[in-house]
């Protein structure tokens, strides 16, 4: 006969055995986090692996914040992605859309199946923002009783972005001021010494038009670069690293903390009040 679990349990499902699995998924609220990434170019003074190193690390440093008594648990990081922009950089690795769909799926049905109730996609690539949220619409239409969150590493939190200056609050879309400064941060040891600029947005779409947010373009980054870098990261320091790790692990805290002791997103469906 099996043992009964003992303890507290790792945050981790793959440090679990499957009697603490299945006990884990059993607990009211039980949540999985999936952090993913992309193994793509951030120009020549950023590794490959930016976006997946910063959803790994600042998830670990999140959960490590969260009560040890919550039903929040996370996957190993995804560091395959999507990211056909920038396929013309040597060192790009970029899954078809189908792929992510797929593995998101199924994935999600097995979850669902062990008896998990939550799904959280904590993503740190843009460029998959859109196929994600396709991804999480899906696997919930599949499976009604899993909820599915499709999470932006940079855009929960609220003030991550006031502590960037124009025009690269707005304009570093990519190995910009942002990236660079978090990347000293967490791993100066793998930042590179150049800074090139030659990112910028010239010619400029037309007025009122953006690269992204509310009027997107689907650009490849070499419309804008011939570096990889969108944006400037000459003032890059570990000190605004510092101040963007800081919120944006208190702001995920937050959040997730919210979200473990609401009842979101509804299992039975909308019922008319009485």
């Amino acid at each position: 006969m099996a043992a009964s679990p003992a303890g507290p349990a790792p945050r981790r499902l793959e440090q679990l055995s499957w009697p603490r699995l299945q006990a884990a998924a059993q607990r009211p609220g039980s949540t999985v986090v999936w952090p993913f990434g992309a193994f793509e170019q951030h120009g020549p003074h950023l590794p490959l692996g930016t976006d997946g190193l910063f959803a790994d690390r600042l998830l670990d440093a999140v959960l490590a914040e969260l009560p040890a008594e919550l039903p929040i648990w996370r996957l190993p990081l995804q560091s395959l992605g999507f990211s056909p922009e920038h396929g013309a950089f040597a060192g790009t690795l970029s899954l078809p859309a189908e792929a992510v769909l797929h593995l998101v799926e199924t994935v999600g049905r097995q979850l669902a199946s062990a008896g998990f109730e939550r799904l959280v996609l904590f993503n740190g690539h843009g460029g998959q923002i859109a196929l994600l949220q396709v991804a999480a619409r899906q696997l919930r239409a599949a499976v009604p009783q899993l909820g599915v969150l499709p999470f932006f590493l940079w855009s929960g939190p609220a003030g991550v972005l006031e502590l960037l200056p124009e025009p690269e609050r707005s304009q570093g879309l990519h190995a910009g001021l942002a990236e660079t400064s978090l990347m000293l941060q967490l791993a100066p040891e793998l930042v590179g010494e150049a800074r090139p600029v030659d990112g910028l947005v010239n010619p400029a779409p037309p007025a009122g038009w953006s690269l992204e947010g509310a009027v997107p373009n689907a650009w490849l980054t070499t419309d804008l670069s011939a570096s990889g870098v969108v944006g400037d990261a000459r003032g890059a320091n570990p000190e605004l690293g510092e101040a963007l790790q800081r919120r944006l692990v208190e702001g995920w805290r937050q959040l997730l903390l919210e979200l473990l002791h609401s009842a979101w997103p509804p299992r039975q469906g909308w019922k008319p009040q009485p």
